[in-house]
């Protein structure tokens, strides 16, 4: 990168001692930070941070921090022994709070801090650079000089990224934790570094047809049994398993495979260690000054000051940076329900209402709708989707329209009935069928997405297989039920790693999972349904391409509750081919149970997951059955199933007739 100005005023040397110089040098021009005041720059990180570049002919790095309430601003670092005071930056002239200054000579690898010394109580404090790129491995907080070049090679699926992001499309989401999806047990259980899991994750998710893996939070962070979610570094990817450009190529490979890459971003707190953001420069910068809106209680953490337009630069161009320079494909907003609400986790007393007496935080909804407008602007192939856990109206709606402009939210209700459900003893069941059924009831009120998330498994819950009642054959029967009930549903599905190979125990970020169950029959049965899910989804438009629209699903029988059946029928947005999806959640076998159905004709099982390579009974209809002109449950014919225990069914009639006689077809079924 080549500077538009050149340096200004005298050198500042530190000595023949130190063979090191700090030059004047304003990188950060008056637009910048006009931007940067009103909030609307998200590309800080162009210009803020350790740069590499030439100035006047000599190769150096240029350094800009923002500190508007410090007095002194040095650079500290193995440069210069790490002495205090000894290399102080300059202060724009603006006012802007902003200081910077070019070093010579100093290239990748060096190891930086700020010293900062406040206008405010004689305090100064040490500080990590909050815009650095790459730092050193924790528990060591040092900023790293890095350089972000590599040669990416994914042009062919970014060309075809709008297709594969659009909110038609398949989305059937891998959670992974990369610490712990695979160790090394021969060198200490060791994660994998990014390098590793290029050459084996890729592969993996696209023998299993997942869409999209999405990473709990890489961003650098310094205490790893956070999972990612105390984020300190929103710049950099943390080194504990390599640098910037290993986990670029991770993400190159993983688009090779044709697999899709969202990021957990965390923009609702950070955590209080010293040499992070906050206290910054000895005033709350980026956090609330007020201790009831500061302070998360939950996390013990700071929370953002959403209504400072320099820290909605900052988080605007944190979320840009992952976009831009490491190509993800979207990116996963945490705890979004802690920054709407004044009052989340906080009793009476303990909060601030807003200007209008109310809780909800006024000023997170503001940024919330411009950092969604910013990035659907400028990167209109990619998807923003929010973990929001209240019924807050028209998360996933846009702005124009009042929404808060998100592309998708997370269903935690249907998370939240369904589990509760399939916890239930078979016998419970149809005192509680409306936990199935009555997520249809606000289904396509947003833009959902089915999470069996890495939250389901964790601090005591066990895991899923584990929440199922019943035998060891039972807990499969009952898995394999749940997993197929969430892929008929509409909406996209994210399952956490672990659950396509029936994990027993909770999951442990301290340890791999447990790959070697894959050699058991039943374990394997899960992985291969998961699997074949994953292929009946991706390439049955029926199941996919209407998931936010009510069009595309209908009831055929939501009632059955004594025998516990529910069956639906999934419809595509051409209604070229309807599937039927029918649930038996007794481990009772049903024969002769009459559906009905809007064809007459041969409908084909696609999918039992009671058959024997699911490590099922293998009960089943002989992969086809004939509907006859029985008219049945409104619909003018029927079909006659076998239903084994404790499995569902997809069914799909082997023709179907063309668009205008299929309308014909749809008023019958209505009259």
């Amino acid at each position: 990168m080549t500077p538009t100005t050149s340096p200004s005023k005298e050198p500042r040397s530190l000595g023949p001692a130190n063979a090191i110089t700090v030059v004047q040098h304003e990188l950060v021009t008056d637009y910048d930070v006009y931007l940067f005041r009103e909030g609307k720059n998200c590309r800080l990180y162009d210009k803020f941070g350790a740069h590499q570049m030439e100035v006047d002919g000599v190769r150096g790095t240029h350094f800009a921090v923002w500190a508007p309430n410090a007095r002194k601003v040095s650079l500290i670092g193995d440069f210069n022994s790490w002495k205090m005071a000894s290399a102080p930056l300059f202060s724009h002239v603006d006012e802007s709070g902003i200081w910077e200054g070019f070093v010579p000579g100093l290239g990748n690898g060096s190891l930086y801090k700020y010293h900062i010394t406040s206008k405010y109580d004689d305090y100064s404090v040490d500080k990590a650079d909050p815009f650095a790129f790459f730092s050193e491995p924790p528990p060591r907080t040092a900023s790293v000089v890095w350089d972000l070049a590599h040669s990416w090679t994914d042009e062919e699926w970014t060309s075809a990224r709008k297709r594969a992001n659009s909110l038609e499309s398949p989305f059937s989401v891998y959670e992974c934790h990369l610490g712990s999806w695979r160790r090394v047990p021969e060198e200490r259980n060791r994660p994998l570094s990014y390098s590793e899991a290029a050459q084996s994750l890729p592969g993996y998710l696209k023998e299993m047809g997942y869409s999209h893996v999405e990473f709990l939070p890489v961003m650098e962070h310094p205490f790893y049994g956070s999972w990612g979610y105390q984020i300190t570094g929103f710049f950099a990817p943390t080194s504990r398993y390599g640098t910037p450009q290993n986990f670029m190529t991770l993400v190159d490979r993983l688009h090779a495979a044709g697999t899709g890459v969202i990021l957990d971003w965390v923009p609702s707190h950070f955590p209080t260690d010293e040499y992070a953001l906050g206290y910054f420069d000895g005033t709350h910068l980026y956090e609330y000054a007020d201790p009831r809106k500061a302070f998360n209680p939950d996390w013990r953490s700071y929370i953002f000051d959403y209504g400072r337009n320099e820290v909605r630069s900052f988080l605007m161009s944190s979320a840009t940076f992952w976009l831009d320079k490491y190509h993800a494909d979207g990116l996963r907003l945490d705890a979004v329900s802690s920054m709407l609400y004044l009052d989340y986790s906080r009793g009476p007393g303990d909060w601030v209402p807003n200007i209008h007496g109310g809780r909800e935080n006024l000023e997170a909804i503001s940024f919330l709708r411009s950092l969604n407008e910013t990035i659907y602007s400028n990167f209109p192939d990619r998807q923003m989707i929010a973990e929001e856990s209240t019924a807050w109206p028209m998360v996933s709606r846009l702005t124009s329209a009042g929404g808060l402009g998100f592309g998708m939210k997370w269903n935690m209700g249907w998370m939240h009935d369904t589990l509760s459900y399939f916890s239930r003893d078979p016998d419970h069941r149809k005192y509680h069928q409306d936990e199935l059924t009555f997520s249809l009831w606000y289904a396509f009120t947003e833009n959902f997405m089915l999470p069996l998330s890495h939250d389901e498994v964790v601090h005591g819950k066990g895991s899923l297989l584990s929440k199922m009642p019943g035998d060891d054959w039972q807990k499969f029967a009952n898995l394999r039920l749940l997993l197929g009930y969430m892929y008929g549903h509409p909406g996209k599905k994210l399952l956490f790693m672990g659950t396509d190979i029936g994990e027993r125990t909770e999951w442990d970020h301290d340890r791999s999972l447990d790959w070697h169950l894959l050699g058991e029959g039943m374990h394997e049965g899960v992985h291969r349904w998961v699997r074949d899910l994953n292929r009946v989804y991706r390439t049955e438009p029926s199941l996919h391409d209407t998931d936010f629209e009510a069009k595309g699903f209908e009831w055929v029988d939501f009632a059955d509750s004594n025998n516990s059946v529910i069956s639906f029928l999934r419809r595509d947005a051409g209604d070229q081919s309807p599937i039927l999806v029918v649930c038996n959640c007794t481990p009772v076998p049903r024969h002769n149970y009459v559906v009905g159905v809007p064809a007459q004709g041969e409908w084909a099982e696609l999918l039992n997951s009671d058959a024997k390579e699911y490590g099922g009974g293998g009960l089943g209809n002989l992969t086809r059955v004939t509907a006859r002109s029985d008219p049945y449950h409104g619909r003018p014919h029927s079909v006659s199933l076998t239903l084994p225990p404790l499995a569902v069914l997809f069914l799909k009639p082997v023709s179907w007739p063309t668009k205008g006689a299929a309308e014909e077809h749809r008023r019958a079924n209505k009259a």
